[in-house]
C-alpha cells in the first residue's frame, strides 16, 4: 500500500509543478512551485522504486496519470483546449500503460 501511495504522492507533486509551470508562463513567481514539486515527484519516483515497483511500471504510471489529470485540470483552470482527439490520445497511453504492466508480471512457473 506504500508503494501506490509514494506514487499517488509523485503523481499529484508532477501536475501541481507542470500546472505551476503554466501559471509561471504570467507570474514569475510560480517558479519556487516548479522546482519544488518537480523535486517532490522524483524524490516520490525514487522510493516508489526502492518498494520494488518495477520501472516502466512506475514510470508509466506516473506519466499516465500525470498527463491525463495535467490536462483535465489545465482545461478547467487555464481553459486550455479539452478535444476528443486529447481525450483518445490519454485513452490510448492507458491502454499502453496497462500493456506495461501486465507484461511485466511472470506468467507461469520459473524453471
Amino acid at each position: 500500500m506504500r508503494k501506490w501511495m509514494l506514487l499517488g504522492a509523485a503523481i499529484a507533486s508532477e501536475v501541481a509543478a507542470t500546472l505551476s509551470l503554466r501559471a509561471m508562463q504570467d507570474h514569475g513567481a510560480w517558479l519556487a512551485a516548479v522546482v519544488v514539486g518537480y523535486a517532490c515527484a522524483f524524490t516520490m519516483l525514487t522510493l516508489v522504486l526502492r518498494e520494488g515497483v518495477p520501472v516502466g511500471v512506475t514510470y508509466g504510471i506516473w506519466g499516465a496519470c500525470g498527463t491525463a489529470l495535467t490536462a483535465v485540470l489545465a482545461a478547467l483552470v487555464f481553459g486550455d483546449p479539452f478535444t476528443w482527439p486529447i481525450v483518445a490520445g490519454i485513452g490510448l497511453i492507458i491502454v499502453g500503460v496497462l500493456f506495461v504492466e501486465f507484461g511485466s508480471r511472470p506468467t507461469g512457473p520459473t524453471p
